[in-house]
């Protein structure tokens, strides 16, 4: 043993103490219940501390709602900071013609097959082709408004993001909660739509008996559709593995389905009949308003194009691929739309027409049994692509709300292997299969139509907003009182449709809204245009979708209004109670700073001029 001089350095060294005696197995034992002991104890105090610190936070709800409720974010904070939440980069895979196709394929199936026969039976008559191109108008001006925002804020998140940098953080969360519940809803409708479709398929005209009855549930609900959720669940795996391998497949799909749908259409114009489309009661049996009720209820069919913004981090070019995605999938869907709804009713009279099935059963009425198994086979893959394309949307707008932590954090996560967004595709994929599981069709249409239409018409003032006072730098009261003009109008001319004996307010305040409309646009001098992609001849474009979107709007029934208001009650409740909270956490105590989950990512800060 060395013994160094007191003058000499000492070498560094840890000392540990020597460790006691072992006394076996019945030591060990002893600790691992202490360890277990003070777990034990000291979970009720962390649960106690969670709590108390939850109840301060709720007496500064006020405070916090000030603070949160109107902040906003600039597109490079959107597009790099929040983005870094996610901690992996969705990968960049998807070419013009993905778009095109996932546009395509997610409309493709869901209006025409699902929701033609109960508007020609109940709502419009033969005219239904005509509320399709109502529908198809305002779709067609409501994708120019989300085709700018998305060239211009290219991230995930959709008309959330959108409403987010325009109008804050409620207004964003209040259209994404919406459009969440739009997606779920309408997914769940559509998958079992496709069980009834499968049934035609091989030959069995009842849907029901692939369906499992429950005698102790509320009509509407006992009828169990295990096809629907076996089906929901498959692609909610799928989806997982990849985006890319998911948009192949709906290639494949999507090129069958419009060769498919030109079969129909040829088939329905050779073997049909123009005397179906005046017999009986003439081509317009429930009127115009029969038309307008039409087209607000068949705008459930165009949900889909605005899933293809939903995907901007996962294009190679944003700026060039975007608006042919988005445009060039409404144009095509509308054309095809239009002649499908027409072939049916030049096929059967619309009073013959079945509710359910109703291109299955059309092709039995002329006489072509072996074409109604087949009209299923193909509803069935069109609805397949749908619902594909869909639920790809919906995962990337919970993925992005959950970055904002307006939801719990975990739901933004990014698979790093896969790229996708593998937390909120699984919630959202068993939620969908929760509902198709139990809830008839009916149920839900109406209610799908209104909080399309809502956001749509959100989507459509912000980018008015959004041109004129935050490009621009006007101030911002005359815009606004043009956007409240313009729903105004809207509303006082759907009010004077519905009083028949008040017909003088239709020209009179459509009137009013284009004398207020070309004022606007002459006196705003000072316009600046955004870089990249625009709206050609604004605020024109914008403020049609406005009033046609709220025109629509006001047509659809009081029940759905009942229901919208009970889901509007209930996502203001969780945003006072947990999102107000979350947000002002981790933006105002926070500084908006939080680490990256997974350095090892490297992460890519984009440049908005270059995409």
């Amino acid at each position: 043993m060395m013994i160094y001089p007191l003058s000499h350095s000492l070498p560094k060294c840890i000392f540990k103490p020597l460790p006691q005696p072992s006394h076996g197995k019945q030591s060990k034992a002893k600790q691992i219940k202490t360890n277990m002991a003070t777990n034990v104890d000291q979970s009720p105090i962390a649960t106690n501390i969670f709590f108390t610190k939850y109840l301060q936070s709720l007496t500064q709800t006020p405070h916090r709602l000030r603070k949160r409720m109107l902040a906003t974010w600039t597109p490079d904070q959107e597009l790099n900071r929040v983005r870094l939440r996610s901690g992996a980069d969705m990968k960049r895979k998807l070419m013009w013609y993905d778009l095109v196709a996932l546009g395509v394929g997610g409309m493709l199936g869901v209006g025409v097959f699902v929701t033609t026969g109960p508007v020609a039976l109940q709502i419009s008559g033969p005219s239904v082709f005509i509320s399709y191109i109502i529908a198809a108008i305002s779709a067609l001006l409501s994708s120019l408004c989300y085709t700018e925002f998305s060239v211009q804020i290219p991230v995930a998140g959709g008309a959330f993001s959108y409403l987010r940098v325009t109008f804050g953080e409620f207004v964003g969360y209040f259209a994404g909660a919406n459009i969440l519940m739009e997606y779920v809803l309408s997914n769940a409708a559509v998958a079992r739509s496709f069980t009834d479709y499968l049934c035609h398929a091989v030959g069995e005209n009842d849907p029901n008996s692939w369906r499992v009855e429950v005698d102790g549930l509320f009509k509407g609900y006992n009828m169990l559709d295990f096809p629907a959720v076996a089906l929901v669940l498959l692609l909610t795996l799928c989806l997982c593995h990849g985006t890319k391998e998911s948009s192949i497949l709906n290639l494949i799909m999507t090129i069958f389905h419009v060769v498919f749908f030109g079969f129909i259409i040829i088939a329905g114009f050779c073997n049909g009949s123009v005397q179906n489309l005046v017999k009986p009661g003439g081509l317009a049996p429930f009127g115009v308003k029969g038309i307008v009720d039409g087209a607000a209820t068949v705008y459930f069919s165009y949900i889909g194009y605005d899933s293809v913004s939903t995907l901007a981090e996962e294009i190679q070019n944003p700026s060039k691929s975007l608006p042919l995605g988005i445009v060039g999938s409404v144009l095509i869907v509308s054309l095809l739309y239009s002649l499908m709804a027409l072939s049916l009713c030049l096929m059967v009279p619309y009073n013959k027409i079945l509710k359910d099935a109703s291109f299955s059963m059309a092709f039995r009425n002329i006489g072509w049994a072996w074409a109604s198994n087949v009209v299923g086979a193909g509803a069935s893959l069109g609805i397949v692509a749908s619902l594909l394309v869909a639920m790809l949307g919906q995962a990337r707008y919970l993925c992005v709300i959950g970055r904002a932590r307006l939801v719990p954090n975990w739901l933004a996560k990014v698979h790093p292997s896969t790229g996708t967004p593998l937390n909120a595709t699984l919630f959202l994929g068993l939620c969908t299969a929760t509902i198709a599981l139990f809830t008839e069709l009916s149920i839900v249409l109406e209610m799908i139509s209104i909080s399309t239409l809502l956001v749509f018409y959100l989507v459509a003032n912000a980018l008015i907003y959004r041109r004129y006072v935050m490009i621009s730098n006007n101030p911002p009261s005359h815009t606004l009182l043009f956007l409240f003009l313009l729903s105004f109008f809207a509303i006082c001319f759907s009010i004077s449709l519905k009083i028949q004996q008040q017909l003088w307010g239709l020209p009179l305040f459509g009137g009013l809204m284009l004398i207020v409309t070309a004022f606007f646009h002459y006196s705003m001098s000072r316009v600046s245009h955004p870089t990249g992609w625009s709206v050609p001849f604004m605020p024109w474009p914008a403020a049609i979708s406005i009033f046609l979107n709220v025109f629509l709007m006001t047509t659809l029934k009081l029940l759905s209004y009942q229901r919208f208001a009970m889901w509007t009650c209930l996502i203001t409740l969780f945003y006072v109670l947990y999102g107000v909270h979350s947000t002002y956490e981790a933006e105002e105590m926070k500084g908006g700073v939080e680490e990256v989950p997974n350095p090892s990512v490297q992460q890519s800060k984009l440049d908005i001029q270059m995409l």
